[in-house]
C-alpha cells in the first residue's frame, strides 16, 4: 500500500514537472509572437482566455465520475502537498487575486475609523488556516463524512442542525461565489473586449467545465494547474516593479525602501497648492448635492428640465450629432424615482465629502492606524476605534476560514488524518507565496502613481487608464477637477479591483503578462468558484433534499442531481453579479463573517465540549447568523438607503458592518453554551461525536 501511494506521487511528480515546462513554453511562445511576429493585443487576450479555460476543462472532462466517493471527495486519495497547491488555488479567490493589492493601495496598512485596513485581510486569512489546522479540519477527517452539514447530522443527530448547517452553508458560499463571477465577468470583459455580461456567460462555461462533470475530483486536478498560472501571474509583475524600482526583484525584502519614499511624496500633496484646489471643489459639490437633498423632487425636475432645455438648444443650434446623443445620454441617466435620486446624491455627496479630504480621503500608506493615542480626545477615541476595527475585522477574517464549507471539504479529501495536518502546512504554505507579495505590490504600485501619473497632463494619460475605463468608468477615471490640465492625486479615481489587473501595464511589461496576469485572476475566480458551487449543490441536494424528500433516491442518482444543481446555482449568481451588487472584498467579507457566525461556534464546541447539546447548536446557529445579518444589514449605510432608512447608523463598540461576525460568534457561543447547560439532562451528545 505504502510502495503504490509513492509511486502514485512520483507519477503525479513528473505530470506537475510535464505541464509547469508546457505552460512555460506557451507563455514564452506568445511573447515572442507578440515582440517579433507582430501578433496584436487583439489576439492576446482571448488566446490567453481560451486556451487557459480550455486545458482546465480537459482536465475537468477527463476526471468525470459518477462515483459518489470520487464526486464528493476525490475517492479520499490526494497527496497532501498537491492537496494542500489544491486548497491555495481555491482559497486565491478573486479578492486574494484581484482586490487585495487593491485594498492595500486604497486603506493602507490599518486603514482610518471607518475602514478596517488592507494588512487585516492578510493577516486574518492567513491565521485562519492555523485555526482550521487546529480546530477542525484533523476532527472532522477523522469521521470520513463527504460534507460540513453531514458532522452536524453525525455530531447532534435530529433534523435542525443539519438543516441549519446546510442553509448557512448556501447563504454564505452563494454570496462568495457572486462575488467571484463578478470577478470573472470583469476579467473575461478585458481579455476579449466583450461586455461585462457577456464575460460572465464565457467565464460561467469554463466553471461548468471544470465542476460540472466530475465534482470534486476534476476540481481537485484543475486547481492544482490554476494554482500554478495564478503564481506565476501574481509573481512575475511584482518581481518586475520591485527589480524596476529597486534593482532586487525580491520584492517582500525590498519593498520597504519605498514606503520612506511614499510618506515624503503623501507629506508634499498634503500642502500642494493644486490639491488643495481640488479640494475646495469636491467641497463645492458636496455642497450642491446637500442642496438638492433638501428637496429631492423639486431638484430632480429641474435637473430634467435643464437637460430638456440643452437638447433644444443643441438642436436649435444644429450642434454635432454625437453632442445631442450624450445629451439624450445625460436626460436618460438621471433617477426616475426621488427615492431612487435621494439615494444616488446622498452616496455622491459622502463621496465628495471624502475626496474633499487630504490624500482624497486615502491614509497615509504607513500609519499605525487612524488619530493619536496620545493626542487630543478625538484623536484617541479615531486610534482605538480604529484599532477595534482592525482587530474585530481580523478575527472575523480567521474565523470565518475555520468556518467555510468550500474550503473544510478540500480536507477530506486526504488518505488519513495525518495527511489532513500536511495539507494543512502544505495549504498554509502556498498562499503565504502570494500574500507575502500582496503588501509590497500595494506599495510598489502607489509609488508608481505618485512618482509617474501625479501631475503628468489630463490630455496624455497612460494607455492603461483609457482602456480600463472602457470596461467600467468605476474602476479608475481621471477628472481636471481645478482646471489646470494636469493630473492631481485627488483627481484620481481607482478601485480596488484595478490594481492588481493594470499592474503589468503600469510597470511597462509586455502585453502578454498582462493577459497572463488576468488569465492568473481567471484562474482564481475559476478555482473558488468551482468549490463553492459544489459546495452549495452538495448542501442543496444531499444534505436537504435526500434527507427531506428523496429519501429513497441512490447515491448516484444524488450526484447526477447535485450536477443539475450546481447549473441551476451557477446561472442564478451569474443573474446577480450582473447587477454588480458591491465590489469583491465587501461581498468576499461578508461570508466570513456569515460562516464565522453560523457554523463555526457549535462546530468547535461540539467537538471539544461533550455537554453541547442539539438545543445548544441550535440556538447557538440561530442566535450568531440572525446577530450577523441584522447588524450587517441594519448598520450599512447602503442598506439603510436601499430599505429607506435615514440618518447614520448607531454602530456597536464603532465597528463596521464589515466585521458583524465579532458579535455573532460572541452571541452564538453564548447561546449555545447556556442552551446546552439548560437542556444537558434532555439531550445527550450524539455518539458519532469524535
Amino acid at each position: 500500500m505504502a510502495e503504490a501511494r509513492l509511486l502514485y506521487t512520483r507519477r503525479l511528480h513528473r505530470r506537475l514537472a510535464a505541464y509547469v515546462g508546457a505552460f512555460l513554453g506557451f507563455l514564452l511562445l506568445l511573447a515572442w509572437a507578440e515582440q517579433y511576429a507582430g501578433l496584436s493585443r487583439f489576439w492576446l487576450g482571448p488566446i490567453f482566455m481560451f486556451s487557459t479555460v480550455m486545458m482546465y476543462a480537459a482536465i475537468g472532462i477527463s476526471s468525470r465520475t459518477t462515483d459518489p466517493e470520487e464526486y464528493y471527495v476525490a475517492g479520499r486519495r490526494i497527496p497532501p502537498m498537491y492537496n494542500g497547491m489544491a486548497a491555495a488555488a481555491d482559497w486565491m479567490s478573486a479578492a486574494s487575486f484581484i482586490s487585495l493589492a487593491g485594498g492595500l493601495y486604497l486603506q493602507g496598512f490599518t486603514g482610518t475609523a471607518n475602514q478596517p485596513g488592507g494588512l487585516a485581510y492578510v493577516l486574518g486569512w492567513t491565521g485562519g488556516f492555523c485555526l482550521v489546522a487546529l480546530l477542525v479540519a484533523p476532527y472532522l477527517r477523522r469521521l470520513g463524512l463527504y460534507t460540513v452539514p453531514d458532522y452536524f447530522h453525525v455530531r447532534y443527530g435530529g433534523e435542525w442542525p443539519r438543516r441549519l448547517a446546510a442553509l448557512a452553508a448556501v447563504i454564505c458560499s452563494f454570496t462568495y461565489v457572486v462575488a467571484q463571477i463578478y470577478g470573472i465577468g470583469l476579467i473575461a470583459s478585458r481579455l476579449t473586449g466583450v461586455q461585462f455580461e457577456i464575460g460572465i456567460l464565457l467565464g460561467l462555461g469554463g466553471v461548468l467545465l471544470c465542476s460540472f462533470l466530475g465534482g470534486m475530483r476534476a476540481i481537485t486536478w484543475t486547481q492544482v494547474a490554476q494554482y500554478v498560472v495564478l503564481l506565476l501571474a501574481f509573481l512575475i509583475p511584482v518581481s518586475w516593479l520591485a527589480y524596476k524600482q529597486l534593482g532586487n526583484p525580491m520584492a517582500p525584502l525590498v519593498y520597504g525602501k519605498q514606503l520612506a519614499k511614499i510618506a515624503e511624496l503623501e507629506r508634499q500633496l498634503v500642502v500642494a497648492p493644486e490639491e488643495k484646489e481640488v479640494q475646495v471643489e469636491f467641497l463645492r459639490r458636496a455642497a450642491d448635492y446637500q442642496a438638492k437633498l433638501a428637496n429631492v423632487e423639486e431638484a430632480l425636475a429641474r435637473e430634467r428640465a435643464a437637460a430638456r432645455e440643452r437638447i433644444r438648444q443643441l438642436k436649435t443650434n444644429d450642434a454635432d450629432s454625437a453632442r445631442i446623443v450624450a445629451a439624450n445620454r445625460e436626460l436618460a441617466a438621471l433617477p426616475r424615482e426621488p427615492a431612487v435620486a435621494r439615494e444616488l446624491w446622498t452616496r455622491q455627496m459622502n463621496e465628495s465629502l471624502q475626496r474633499a479630504q487630504p490624500l482624497g480621503g486615502l491614509p497615509a500608506h504607513g500609519t499605525p492606524f487612524a488619530g493619536d493615542p496620545k493626542g487630543t480626545p478625538q484623536e484617541r477615541e479615531a486610534f482605538d476605534t480604529s484599532r477595534a476595527n482592525f482587530l474585530a475585522l481580523m478575527f472575523c477574517l480567521m474565523a470565518g476560514t475555520a468556518g467555510l464549507p468550500h474550503l473544510l471539504t478540500r480536507f477530506y479529501t486526504t488518505p488519513s488524518v495525518a495527511d489532513t495536518r500536511s495539507s494543512v502546512a502544505w495549504a498554509l504554505f502556498f498562499v503565504g507565496l502570494l500574500y507575502l507579495s500582496v503588501p509590497a505590490l500595494a506599495v510598489l504600485v502607489k509609488y508608481e502613481v505618485l512618482q509617474g501619473l501625479v501631475g503628468g497632463s489630463v490630455e496624455a494619460l497612460p494607455s492603461w487608464i483609457v482602456q480600463w475605463a472602457r470596461v467600467d468608468p468605476s474602476l479608475v477615471s481621471i477628472t481636471d477637477v481645478n482646471g489646470d490640465g494636469r493630473v492631481q492625486f485627488g483627481e484620481i479615481r481607482i478601485g480596488a479591483d484595478i490594481i492588481m489587473l493594470a499592474t503589468p501595464e503600469i510597470g511597462g511589461l509586455p502585453y502578454v503578462i498582462s493577459g497572463l496576469v488576468a488569465a492568473g485572476g481567471l484562474a482564481a475566480a475559476l478555482s473558488t468558484a468551482d468549490g463553492l458551487l459544489l459546495t452549495i449543490s452538495n448542501a442543496l441536494v444531499r444534505d436537504l433534499y435526500s434527507h427531506e424528500v428523496g429519501h429513497d433516491s441512490t447515491p448516484e442518482q444524488r450526484v447526477i442531481l447535485s450536477k443539475f444543481a450546481l447549473l441551476g446555482v451557477a446561472l442564478l449568481a451569474a443573474m446577480v453579479a450582473t447587477l454588480k451588487p458591491a465590489d469583491i472584498l465587501p461581498l468576499v467579507s461578508a461570508s466570513f463573517s456569515l460562516a464565522a457566525a453560523g457554523l463555526l461556534p457549535a462546530m468547535v464546541l461540539g467537538i471539544f465540549w461533550r455537554g453541547t447539546t442539539r438545543p445548544g447548536a441550535v440556538c447557538g446557529m440561530l442566535a450568531g447568523f440572525g446577530v450577523t445579518v441584522y447588524y450587517m444589514t441594519a448598520k450599512s449605510p447602503a442598506m439603510r438607503a436601499a430599505m429607506g432608512l435615514g440618518g447614520e447608523p448607531s454602530l456597536w463598540f464603532g465597528i463596521q458592518p464589515v466585521a458583524a461576525g465579532v458579535f455573532g460568534v460572541a452571541v452564538g457561543v453564548a447561546a449555545a453554551v447556556a442552551a446546552s447547560l439548560l437542556t444537558r439532562g434532555q439531550a445527550a451528545p450524539h455518539a458519532g461525536n469524535p
